[in-house]
């Protein structure tokens, strides 16, 4: 299981890179087959095998987990993930009290922001490279996001716009809600169209970010205009848009990972890759209201 997020490349839904995930039904028992693997079966065959229910899984194509002990649960995913976000929010109420952006610190406070972005930024590279999910390496990226966030967010909130962060924290947690309900109604089908259709779009996004970056670098202010006045009002929009998708499949991993009997060290992905999305969407409503406020 390996959750999709908008700013890493993953190796898929599956640990051989294919897309098990989608429109397939888990294999409770007998031999894997090329339209039905199990993504966590060992190479040498089905572990669950064991399940005396494996022959009416099959005939009904039910995604049964097994019934063994060290699977991951709903709730294993929600510890971990209320774990990292918890210390992410710690750090970023922490750095956001202990590194003011008044003119004597703001570059102090602005120069320790980029160094834990950019500490943070390998981090998550590491581990989205990794097979195995590293909590430490996890909480530890959380923690310098965090720090990143809060002074971000403090600047926002103190120069721009009063009550920005607590806007943007609003419109992330209402994009969530969201898209969980949509979700568990069946309005979202999470598929192979719909996840090539993301990746292309994600890919896009970041190309064209990517580039407008470079040239702020290059000619100063906002390179090509995209993050800022009403091309940055749309991109942000098509930012949000884009990290209501990822949560989509982050939804979807979580779902085919405990239908399929995950390791239960694989919430700690399915919790590195939802943070990650939530970071990415509060990040772009925080963007958005810093453009509302700075155009009046």
């Amino acid at each position: 299981m390996r959750s999709r997020n908008p700013v890493f490349s993953r190796r898929g839904f599956s640990r051989d890179n294919g897309y098990a995930g989608f429109n397939t039904a888990p294999q409770a028992g007998g031999p894997a087959v090329a339209t039905q693997a199990n993504p966590y079966a060992q190479p040498t065959g089905n572990p669950y095998a064991q399940n005396p229910y494996a022959q009416q899984d099959q005939q009904f194509g039910a995604p049964q987990a097994p019934a063994t002990t060290g699977r991951m649960t709903i709730d294993d995913v929600i510890i971990r993930t209320a774990s990292t976000l918890g210390l992410l929010i710690v750090t970023a109420a922490l750095s956001w009290a202990l590194l003011p952006v008044d003119e004597a610190n703001i570059g102090r406070s602005y120069g320790i922001a980029i160094g834990a972005a950019l500490i943070g930024m390998v981090l998550a590279l590491v581990q989205s490279f990794k097979r195995k999910p590293s909590p430490a390496l996890i909480l530890t990226y959380a923690a310098f996001e965090g720090v990143f966030l809060g002074v971000i967010s403090s600047a926002v909130d103190t120069h721009i716009a009063s009550g920005a962060a607590m806007q943007a924290v609003l419109g992330t947690m209402a994009v969530f809600a969201g898209v969980l309900v949509a979700y568990k109604a069946g309005w979202i089908r999470v598929n192979r169209r719909f996840y090539g259709f993301v990746m292309a779009a994600a890919l896009g996004f970041i190309l064209l970010m990517a580039v407008n970056l470079l040239f702020a670098v290059i000619g100063g202010g906002d390179g090509l205009g995209f993050r800022s006045g009403p091309l940055g009002i749309v991109f942000g929009i098509v930012g949000i848009i884009l990290g209501a998708c990822f949560l989509a499949l982050d939804f979807k991993q979580v779902e085919d990972g405990i239908a399929y009997g995950a390791p239960r060290e694989e919430a700690w992905f399915a919790a590195f890759g939802l943070t990650l999305t939530l970071v990415w969407i509060y990040m772009e409503f925080l963007r958005l209201i810093a453009i509302f406020n700075s155009s009046d």
